[in-house]
């Protein structure tokens, strides 16, 4: 039997575990991609290694091109079907390939969106010259390289009716009723193919109230109007926050009366020349995750905001929120997510001021975990500006993100709970077991993960994702020291 694994002791916060990326040519991210067919297609294909890199790849449709520099598939997406791809790497080090599936039907997001949103670290305090700088960070820093690729613009772009502020008032609407942007963002249709140029992904954030939670101008009445809107100026997400239709209805938690503003914009979106991912923002009011999938949503908020709350501890939240997604697996899977929110480590607006997340390094771990295991969708809400290195080593672990990115779609299910002591388990498409090990307790504890709560049998391969590496070899079970409110990830393939 394996010897007891050490992750943390008590008193001690781990450092960065994640290997840096050697110099051959790895390719990473999603292997499954679905787009609509007829549409504007963009892939940036995520790869790591020595710079420069030279791609090409074998099978690609008719009707996309790939630029050999930079990677990026462009072009209008092939009719229904599944595409099989051979994307190809190469550098001064070596040579990589990897398969790549185009599946061109209804479904887009046949895994979780990964990607990056303003509102943890600028609220309303936003502008195209902001978005611009953290779109290139996206890249510059690599994170684009591991698979990030939505850049998404939340609340505050639009005009807020009412206000004094020069820059945020106005007439919300032109003559003909079309939605503008406030002075901040001058011209929505240049910023989008500046993020398209980098191979990246745009994304806004409206209402189906009168207002948005921060008072700017929602779609309400002008649903289709907006949706082409946003389509016109080459958007490919959309975030559609309940807040000030909460109003207009007699019962908030009312599933029918949640459905349908819901419904009405997926319908809308659905009828579009363009791919637009489909954010539902209604709290997990309703039941939404029973729902969600049917109106058109791609991943749907479960929870309230992680960072939420004049005083609101932030491991609390994200414990709560991450936690408490037991028992709704069955609604999750390819097209459609759970969605407990941001994740906020790096530098986020944290009660007014941009700093480093109240976080330990065996909070970060945790919550980065948990997430993986959840297929949560991967959005950053930190300043790509400004990541150090142990905030990156939690973004770009590729074997970390592989669990969430996992084609099977399968959401991680508590096997074992006791006290502060949990071990969650998701199947992978290749028949090993991603494995998470939780301590959310004050101390130090083991934490044990036996073959009978995993429904395994047999010797294992144990392979410690966060350090790369395969550790031994168990059978029956394997252990785990954990400090204070710490996490580990395993992966067990049979020997």
């Amino acid at each position: 039997m394996l010897a007891v694994f050490t992750f943390a002791m008590a008193g001690q916060e781990p450092g960065i575990l994640t290997p840096p990326a050697p110099p051959q040519p790895r390719i990473h991210g999603a292997r499954m991609y679905g787009v609509r067919p007829g549409h504007p297609f963009l892939y940036r294909i995520p790869a790591t290694g020595t710079r420069p890199i030279t791609f090409s790849a074998k099978g690609l449709p008719k009707g996309l091109k790939l630029d050999k520099r930079s990677g990026i598939i462009g072009g209008t997406s092939p009719a229904r079907g599944e595409y099989k791809v051979k994307l190809r790497a190469r550098n001064s080090a070596g040579r990589t390939e990897r398969a790549f599936t185009i599946v061109a039907g209804d479904k887009l997001a046949l895994t979780p969106p990964m990607g990056w949103s303003t509102w943890y670290m600028a609220h309303t305090d936003i502008s195209d010259a902001m978005v611009r700088r953290q779109a290139e960070a996206m890249v510059t820093s690599r994170l684009a390289d591991h698979g990030y690729a939505y850049v998404n613009i939340d609340d505050g772009w639009n005009i807020k009716p009412g206000s004094d502020d020069a820059a945020l008032g106005g007439s919300a609407r032109d003559a003909e009723g079309n939605l503008l942007s406030n002075k901040n963002f001058p011209d929505m249709r240049a910023l989008t193919d500046y993020i398209h140029s980098r191979g990246l992904k745009a994304g806004v954030y409206i209402g189906p109230g009168p207002l948005t939670c921060a008072r700017f101008e929602g779609s309400y009445q002008h649903e289709e109007q907006d949706a082409r809107r946003f389509a016109e100026w080459g958007f490919d997400f959309l975030k559609y926050d309940l807040c000030s239709y909460g109003r207009l209805m007699k019962d908030q938690n009312d599933a029918a009366e949640l459905r349908k503003p819901y419904q009405l914009m997926g319908s809308i979106l659905g009828m579009l020349n363009r791919d637009f991912v489909f954010n539902l923002c209604e709290y997990g009011r309703g039941k939404v995750w029973e729902w969600g999938r049917a109106v058109g949503g791609n991943f749907w908020r479960t929870t309230g905001d992680v960072g939420g709350g004049r005083n609101a501890d932030l491991w609390t939240n994200m414990e709560r929120y991450g936690f408490g997604e037991a028992g709704l697996e069955k609604w999750a899977g390819p097209g459609g997510w759970n969605d407990p929110d941001n994740v906020l480590i790096g530098q986020i607006l944290w009660r007014g001021k941009l700093v480093p997340t109240p976080l330990t390094h065996n909070e970060q771990y945790t919550w980065v975990t948990l997430w993986s295991l959840l297929d949560a969708p991967l959005v950053f809400g930190g300043d790509m500006t400004r990541l150090d290195d142990f905030t990156l080593s939690l973004l770009t672990n590729d074997e970390v993100i592989e669990v969430n990115q996992d084609p099977l779609g399968r959401q991680a299910t508590p096997v074992y709970k006791s006290g502060k002591v949990e071990v969650w388990a998701k199947g992978m498409e290749d028949g090993s077991k991603a494995v998470g090990l939780f301590n959310r307790g004050e101390d130090e504890r083991e934490v044990v993960a036996r073959w009978s709560d995993l429904g395994i049998t047999g010797p294992q391969i144990v392979r410690d994702l966060w350090r790369q590496k395969d550790v031994g070899r168990a059978d029956g079970e394997f252990r785990a020291n954990l400090g204070r409110h710490g996490a580990a990830l395993f992966r067990l393939r049979p020997e």
